[in-house]
């Protein structure tokens, strides 16, 4: 069962839920909460004031903003707008941030003042319009167009906010391809709130006595669903985490307070870990735990469930389609390894790569799926869109086994995708970012096995002539223009990188060799 009520604008949720429960605390972060009531406002005003700054050009708004309630006002704020959101972590480097920025071709950009220095290095011409969430002191009294407190606390008059069209293109989620660019996917919000009514409401039941504790970084899409629309949709209540941390996280569930706890499979793993000598149970009023954003180990699940005797439910996610393909259900029986059946309304097939017809059950092949939380397409990448959209199905890049009762279990991938504790890494991004070195040749990253966070990049090198390669170099080098999820866990020195008569890498061959077994 599909519970439609759940999809609509994002202004009508708003304001059904502040009309329900004005009072009643929606989001909160370690320094403030906000109220149904005070959200639908605050929204409200901001996104007056988008429309009154754009000068009727549809905003286009970078949400640079760590985890926390002021990405949650601005984010509605922008679709309530008629416009876009684009979420950029907030740990990015100036040329990760400055791409997502350009390409998104931004009018807006909200973020601290903290990062105002590397902004100007992006926007040398100042062509895009600042708003700051700590403006410099003295602002914050008047409505100057670079207060963020000031442009919610009243609205720009003589505004009248645009219908919002739910089928439009309201986010553009940033994830990397096997080309290292990153691609722009173009969502709506029906597509993301199809996921609410599909996948997180039957499956969880989520409603408005829930409680969610979300350490997910909301730049993600499995953030934009659960803890930010899910939310919004079901009257729930979120708590944000600015960062995961595993002390940070079994401090907040020893409270007790919260019944849904989102995250990626790393992150239950350190809680497994750390919390192997509490006496107390940590998940005592937890309904469950959701794990997404990479391959769940089954051996994990068990003794997660057994130790916490709570339910760890698993799914398969994809950005493209608005986060979640496949769900593990409560009490059912599960398969081991497997992330469950297709959710509600979600069309599934695995095929041949090289023939495009269906496999049989059990066999691997490439998952192909189409259904309403399917992308717009990429953002101004027309032919990766036709690459992966094909008659109304998304080819997914990702290998799978399908059984008779339509459990589906990944395999591997078809893309050379690094997924290091559920955050992708573009083995290209990196390779790009250490063959600037002067010393170094050529490169190669090559994802390995790691107990913990799934994979972890490792570099291979071929050093010039003459020029030595100093490990700490190449890290460093990487820290200062890669997120540090992306810096390699281990630096090789080869003398040549196995390549295709066409120049294609062979990581397969460096694994093996990484692995002992060339």
């Amino acid at each position: 069962m599909i519970r439609s009520e759940l999809i609509a604008p994002v202004s009508e949720l708003l304001e059904r839920q502040a009309k329900r429960c004005p009072d009643k605390v929606a989001y909160r972060d370690a320094a403030r909460s906000v109220t149904f009531g005070e959200l639908e406002r605050d929204t409200r005003h901001l996104a007056t004031w988008l429309c009154k700054l754009s000068g009727g050009a549809r905003p286009v708004v970078a949400v640079w903003l760590p985890n926390s309630v002021d990405w949650i006002v601005t984010t509605l704020a922008a679709v309530r707008a008629g416009g876009m959101a684009v979420p950029v972590s907030y740990d990015s480097m100036v040329n990760e941030a400055a791409y997502r920025i350009e390409d998104a071709q931004c009018t807006f950009v909200v973020t601290r003042a903290e990062r105002s220095g590397m902004l100007d290095e992006i926007d040398k011409a100042g062509e895009v319009k600042r708003i700051l969430v700590d403006p410099p002191a003295g602002v914050g009294d008047s409505a100057d167009p670079s207060d963020f407190v000031a442009l919610c606390a009243q609205p720009a008059e003589g505004v009248e906010l645009p219908v919002e069209d739910i089928d439009e293109a309201s986010y553009i989620i940033y994830t990397s391809g096997t080309t290292g660019l990153p691609k722009g996917v173009l969502i709506s919000t029906r597509a993301i709130l199809w996921t609410t009514a599909a996948c997180w409401w039957p499956t969880l039941g989520i409603n408005e006595n829930d409680r969610l504790l979300s350490p997910l970084p909301l730049f993600h899409s499995y953030a934009l669903t659960l803890p930010v629309l899910a939310v919004l949709a079901t009257g729930a209540e979120v708590y944000l985490m600015e960062r995961f941390s595993t002390k940070g996280a079994i401090e907040m569930l020893k409270s007790g307070d919260f019944t849904l706890m989102p995250g990626v499979p790393t992150m239950f793993h350190y809680l497994m870990q750390a919390a192997a000598d509490e006496e107390e149970t940590l998940f005592g009023s937890m309904r469950y735990c959701i794990s997404a954003g990479a391959i769940l180990p089954g051996t994990l699940n068990r003794d997660f469930e057994k130790r916490f005797g709570v339910q760890l439910l698993d799914g398969y996610g994809i950005t493209e389609m608005s986060t979640m393909v496949t769900m593990n259900w409560p009490g059912a029986a599960r398969i081991p390894g497997s992330c469950g059946p297709p959710l509600l309304g979600l069309a599934l097939r695995v095929i041949d790569p090289a023939t495009g017809k269906d496999v049989p059950f059990g066999e691997e092949g490439e998952l192909i799926c189409r259904g309403p939380n399917l992308m717009i397409g990429y953002n101004r990448m027309p032919e990766k869109t036709n690459e992966v959209l094909r008659d109304g199905w998304y080819y997914s890049g990702d290998l799978a086994r399908s059984d008779k009762n339509g459990f589906i279990t990944i395999t591997g991938r078809v893309k050379e995708i690094i997924i290091r504790g559920g955050q992708n890494i573009a083995p290209a991004e990196v390779e790009e970012i250490v063959t600037e070195l002067d010393e170094v040749l050529d490169c190669a990253i090559v994802g390995i096995s790691h107990e913990s966070l799934g994979e972890v990049p490792v570099a291979f090198i071929v050093p010039k002539p003459g020029k030595p390669v100093e490990e700490e170099a190449v890290r460093s080098h990487c820290a200062a223009h890669l997120s540090a999820y992306k810096v390699p866990a281990k630096i090789e020195l080869v003398e040549e990188i196995p390549r295709t008569g066409s120049g294609k890498i062979m990581r397969f061959k460096l694994r093996e060799r990484l692995e002992g077994k060339a």
